[in-house]
């Protein structure tokens, strides 16, 4: 399989980056495409449905192709892959099933292909991206290998959406199922954030709603431990200061612990919403800020994919949390060139507002401060 990466800001952009890059001959058929919310994806969806292409769509808080970050823009990695070898799944969410919508396209996957992988996209900040990946083991099984990520809006925080040919929603998933008989797939989710402290109790939550840490309003806990004197609704800081630097995280029995920020603080009680369900009772410890170590985790990982699991790839594709770039600023750009130089093949990929995916030694997890890579190889 061949693959090539192309970007640009507007469609006749990508109509003449596409052009160029079919100029030796290269006729893709599928298209991995991250396009901001600002652009005009359903132009740009469109004028690649012309082609003949078919479509993964996400709309980003950020997009790239190798290890240049972009905003408002579209990056795209298009693939030569044999259509017999992948299909591609778009439902909505109607009733918030979304086990049972991600169970629908696994079984309907499972009726073309006897082993498939899963590529996933999800929009609206509420969707359950843990419940979709339950629903694909359902049918798939728990070594099932999906990957993935949720939309973003430009850090707008308001409407996400993903698309494929002539269907956009803000209340979908899109899903890209791929014949692992025919085309290899391997990926890894890792964060790198350094915990801090011993281990403390949930000791009142609901879902993703964390009241209480240790008996004590989470976010007290966290503007403690962070060092955050000014943990108040004045503080228009205070929401990117915890989730990009002071996360909870929260510990597992198998495998690494998974990422847990807080986005949305209830003034009432001074707890918060997290990223993903945080279960009363289990353990969690907070995080250090960030530095060069949670890149060199990031790269290494990705390294030790490629030394066990896929000595080569044709194609990597990357979702990586949004929280990251806030943290890391320019320092960003040094993960990508990193990763893209495991296997130095075309690349692209999206800041997203969750990943989806293994974490190291443990299930499959939605993630927060993350960097999911998923290498492809067609055999």
């Amino acid at each position: 399989m061949k693959a090539k990466s192309i970007k640009g800001n507007s469609t006749s952009a990508i109509a003449a980056a596409l052009e160029q890059s079919k100029a030796d001959g290269f006729l893709p058929t599928l298209a991995i495409a991250f396009i901001s919310v600002a652009l005009n994806r359903t132009a740009i969806a469109k004028f690649l449905e012309d082609q003949g292409i078919a479509i993964f769509g996400c709309t980003t808080n950020g997009e790239f192709i190798d290890e240049d970050t972009e905003k408002g823009s579209a990056a795209i990695l298009l693939l030569d892959m044999k259509p017999d070898r992948f299909q591609i799944f778009f439902e909505e969410f109607p009733e918030k099933n979304y086990r049972e919508v991600a169970k629908g396209i696994a079984q309907q996957a499972k009726t073309t292909f006897s082993v498939p992988a899963f590529l996933i996209g999800i929009s609206n900040a509420a969707a359950d991206g843990e419940e979709v990946l339950r629903g694909i083991e359902d049918v798939a099984g728990a070594d099932v290998n999906a990957f993935g990520g949720a939309a973003g809006d430009d850090y707008a925080f308001s409407e996400t959406f993903v698309f494929t040919n002539g269907k956009d929603s803000g209340n979908a998933m899109v899903c890209l199922a791929l014949d692992e008989s025919k085309v290899d797939v391997q990926g890894i989710a890792t964060c790198g954030w350094k915990a801090v402290g011993t281990e403390k109790t949930v000791t009142r939550s609901e879902g993703n709603h964390v009241y209480t840490v240790d008996n004590v309003p989470v976010l007290d806990l966290t503007a403690k431990y962070g060092g955050i004197e000014d943990a108040s609704p004045e503080n228009n800081n205070l929401l990117v200061e915890i989730a990009a630097n002071f996360p909870l995280q929260l510990q597992r029995e198998k495998g690494d612990p998974v990422m847990r920020p807080g986005l949305v603080v209830d003034w009432n009680d001074r707890s918060y919403y997290t990223s993903g369900s945080v279960p009363q009772g289990s353990k969690v410890r907070f995080s250090l800020p960030p530095d060069f170590d949670v890149m060199d985790k990031v790269v290494k990982g990705v390294e030790h994919l490629k030394a066990t699991k896929m000595p080569e790839a044709d194609a990597l594709v990357v979702f990586s949390c949004a929280g990251r770039i806030l943290s890391l600023g320019p320092l960003m750009s040094q993960e990508l060139e990193g990763i893209k130089n495991v296997w130095n093949v075309p690349m692209a990929g999206m800041f997203s507002n969750a990943e989806l995916g293994r974490a190291t030694g443990g299930n499959l997890e939605m993630h927060n401060l993350t960097t999911c890579c998923v290498a492809l190889k067609e055999k």
